[in-house]
């Protein structure tokens, strides 16, 4: 297996984007949670790091980087969905704010992997180029999103907003994983 460096730039540029266009969601999404609900998430998340951690020495490669992408994606896929068909309840906040915290507890592994995985310093630069490019991509998409419900559709509320950002959600999720599976070549 083998990274394919302009596919996965490519990637990176739209799973950035992805949370730059998500990131107002959130507080919208957890609103039904209690804030003791956040130091239980960050104490599990970080035992799940340190856990991650331990198997460093095994999975550092492509084939494990690959798959723990992967991973990630498809529950992000899934909470997408998720909320799409259950939309504003408490159990769809929680199991929310869980599936981040299960795709944030492989944050520090991905980010080492890559750096060994892409190796070249001008790759490096590429890959952050793109990463930070596709965020304020994001950004400014979801003001205009936000912007053209509000003044052209008279949506109003916070809550119809987020609910309709993630149909635009959920065909970049779909294109993020077309996209990482495509920056792979396989043997």
């Amino acid at each position: 297996m083998r990274l394919i460096p302009k596919r996965y730039i490519i990637y990176k540029f739209l799973n950035s984007s992805f949370t730059g266009l998500s990131i107002g969601s959130i507080f919208t999404i957890y609103a039904p949670l209690k804030p003791s609900i956040y130091p239980i998430g960050g104490i599990l998340l970080a035992i799940a790091m340190i856990i991650i951690a331990k198997f460093y020495e095994k999975i550092m490669n492509v084939r494990y980087f690959f798959i723990i992408s992967m991973f990630v994606e498809f529950v992000i896929l899934f909470l997408v969905i998720f909320f799409l068909i259950h939309p504003y309840t408490y159990m769809t906040a929680l199991l929310i704010y869980a599936g981040y915290q299960v795709t944030f507890a492989f944050g520090s592994y991905l980010v080492r992997a890559e750096t060994l995985i892409v190796r070249k310093k001008r790759l490096l630069t590429l890959v952050d180029v793109y990463k930070q490019s596709g965020y304020l991509a994001g950004l400014l998409i979801s003001f205009i999103f936000y912007k053209i419900l509000e003044y052209k559709f008279g949506i109003k509320t916070n809550e119809e907003k987020v609910y309709d950002l993630h149909f635009l959600l959920l065909i970049v999720e779909i294109s993020i994983i077309y996209a990482l599976y495509r920056s792979f070549r396989f043997k």
